[in-house]
């Protein structure tokens, strides 16, 4: 069975690539059951509860991240230095329980995947 590894670096709001993502992961887990998503740079952005995106009027598309695990996906994983770099610091603030590594052992994760899909 092919692994597929979405990656998230944008932030949500300001261009579409962070729904779309979303939309291609629904699509894609009804065919392949190991899918794992990864949040570096400002796609940890993505992890907050609390996106403000009222303020800009769009919707917030972000909490259906919360739904992935109905769906068997539970791999998540974050970046370390990305969270630090942007004063993320309370994992309480997060949408998804995610693993935060290191960027070496980020690197071999992905590297455990059969595909890479960077979003």
């Amino acid at each position: 069975m092919k692994k597929i590894a979405f990656v998230f670096s944008h932030s949500p709001h300001g261009t579409s690539f962070g729904k779309e993502g979303l939309d291609a992961i629904l699509g894609v887990s009804s065919i392949i059951k190991k899918i794992s998503l990864f949040f570096i740079g400002d796609g940890v952005l993505q992890l907050l509860k609390s996106s403000g995106s009222e303020n800009i009027l769009v919707r917030n598309y972000t909490a259906s991240f919360c739904i992935l695990p109905i769906f068997g996906i539970d791999n998540f994983y974050c970046c370390a230095s990305s969270l630090i770099d942007r004063g993320l610091y309370f994992h309480d603030q997060f949408i998804l329980k995610v693993n935060i590594l290191s960027q070496d052992f980020l690197r071999l994760k992905l590297d455990d995947h059969d595909a890479i899909i960077n979003i």
